[in-house]
């Protein structure tokens, strides 16, 4: 099975100009090497507890991360052959700094060949080939799935259950040991859809959801992303 279409990224003229608070959540979104639509952008708007520095890969991961921002979004798809053996430093570093992440769509599909980052941080990948213990994972655009927040947990407390028009993957091999956020049931999506990785160094999050405007313009997809960055900065 292919990966879903790369193309062009168009980055938005505005982001995050509205005032902050001086203690705001210093944010890095990372994306590139998928196409998304503008309105991605507009997930950020009106937050006054998070500033947000958008920046494609792999610019960001090309020096030390730690210092200058607390959470790492990434909405990008990168190989591990794409970084430099400092790049790949620098995201390791960040992450056993106890720093937040938040593996968000197609970002699961990051560093497919990189065990230590799938397995350990994130908890989970979207395999691009067939391997001879994983099958090929599959994606599936416009489909309509219900998706039910698992209680008991900061980011979805009291989130009601919601109906998405989104793009759904199979075969994303979620691993032992995470904390389920959310779930559903369609034939063409894992269950788990979003969860809380095992790695104890650092607090990190994937959420499947987030594909196009039908998601972004969502209020229900606005206050889980934004719930998600607080949570993974220990606020």
């Amino acid at each position: 099975t292919e990966w879903a279409a790369t193309g062009a990224v168009t980055l938005p003229a505005k982001i995050d100009t509205d005032p902050k608070d001086a203690n705001a959540v210093r944010l890095l979104l990372v994306t590139g090497g998928h196409d998304h639509e503008s309105s991605f952008y507009g997930v950020f708007d009106n937050w006054r507890d998070v500033r947000v520095n958008v920046d494609p890969h792999p610019v960001p991961f090309r020096s030390d991360m730690r210092q200058k921002y607390d959470v790492l979004v990434l909405y990008d798809t990168l190989q591990l052959e794409q970084l430099s053996d400092k790049a790949r430093q620098n995201l390791k570093d960040f992450a056993e700094a106890g720093k937040g992440i938040l593996v968000l769509h197609h970002a699961i599909a990051d560093f497919s060949a990189w065990e230590w980052w799938w397995r350990e941080v994130v908890g989970g990948r979207y395999v691009l080939k067939a391997e001879p213990e994983y099958p090929a994972s599959k994606y599936l655009h416009d489909v309509e799935l219900v998706v039910t927040p698992k209680p008991g947990h900061a980011i979805t407390k009291g989130l009601p259950q919601m109906r998405l028009f989104d793009e759904t993957y199979n075969s994303n091999s979620a691993g032992p040991g995470i904390q389920v956020l959310l779930t559903g049931e369609h034939p063409t999506s894992d269950v788990e859809l979003g969860w809380v990785s095992p790695y104890t160094k650092s607090r990190v999050v994937y959420l499947q959801p987030g594909h196009g405007r039908e998601s972004h313009e969502l209020p229900w997809f606005r206050t889980l992303v934004h719930r998600t960055i607080l949570w993974t900065a220990g606020r």
